[in-house]
């Protein structure tokens, strides 16, 4: 009898942790998140109260546009906190990709073209954070730009505690890539160089002076010349991409459709803290 009881507290001694997570994960079960979706014509859900009526009419005007041009929907979302709606325990990169798949931001196609391009900017305050997720029609080319905009013209904001300037700011950064128009200017501090960058100019000086001295050596007939002439091909390669993205990017000027049209997310983003 002793031993039967010590077994059976030692059972719900080792199930009472697994209960918790258990719970807390449920109201996500089906990848559900408690926030209503906004009406065509509505871009900014402000459930935290972050930004002004004026912001809010700024957001929309600007988003409306960027719809009518790019077919590029621009929902920003502000919350308390993930908990308040079904995400505790969730990564903002988990709780944004639920609210962007569940309200299927973007039209997942565009004159018979898969477009899917919808941009979502979810700001959670209380747990300080903030993430842009993008539809798959961006594919993940864009990370390193949206990466940018977070870093560079949100959380510098953020940190001063100017959160609707820092939603306007990124609000600007997301439309200027939509455009495919080069970002406004950084709101982020001067900071010392890093590893990375103090390591390419080490490399950069290296093949200065590689070049310099192959050209003193050998004259024109060094292996400087062909080096730089592979440079040379793989950035009028690169310029030749970047304008045939630009061409495929216009067909969409004009659109008259929605918002919500069964884009899904890709995957694709930035995440940041303050």
């Amino acid at each position: 009898m002793v031993r039967s009881l010590r077994w059976l507290i030692l059972a719900l001694a080792c199930a009472v942790p697994t209960w918790g997570p258990v719970f807390a994960q449920e109201p996500n079960a089906a990848g559900r998140i408690a926030i209503e979706r906004p009406g065509e014509g509505e871009f900014v859900v402000d459930l935290a109260h972050l930004l002004s009526e004026e912001d809010k009419s700024t957001i929309n005007l600007a988003a409306a546009e960027l719809l009518r041009n790019k077919a590029a929907p621009l929902i920003v979302v502000t919350i308390p906190s993930m908990a308040a709606y079904g995400g505790g325990g969730m990564r903002i990169e988990t709780f944004a990709r639920f609210l962007f798949d569940q309200w299927e931001i973007g039209p997942a196609t565009v004159a018979g073209e898969n477009w899917n391009r919808g941009m979502l900017l979810l700001v959670s305050r209380d747990d300080r954070k903030a993430r842009i997720e993008l539809g798959a029609g961006w594919r993940r080319d864009h990370d390193a730009t949206a990466l940018r905009i977070m870093d560079e013209q949100i959380i510098p904001n953020f940190r001063t505690g100017q959160y609707a300037l820092g939603i306007r700011s990124g609000v600007a950064g997301l439309d200027a890539m939509a455009r495919d128009l080069q970002l406004p200017a950084s709101q982020k501090v001067s900071r010392p160089w890093t590893t990375t960058e103090i390591l390419i100019g080490i490399g950069v000086l290296g093949l200065a002076i590689f070049t310099i001295v192959s050209l003193a050596r050998r004259g024109t007939s060094g292996w400087a010349w062909i080096f730089w002439g592979v440079v040379a091909a793989v950035i009028v390669a690169v310029v030749v991409a970047f304008l045939s993205s630009r061409g495929r990017s216009g067909r969409s000027s004009g659109y008259g459709g929605g918002s919500f049209g069964g884009g899904f997310s890709g995957g694709g983003g930035a995440t940041g803290s303050w």
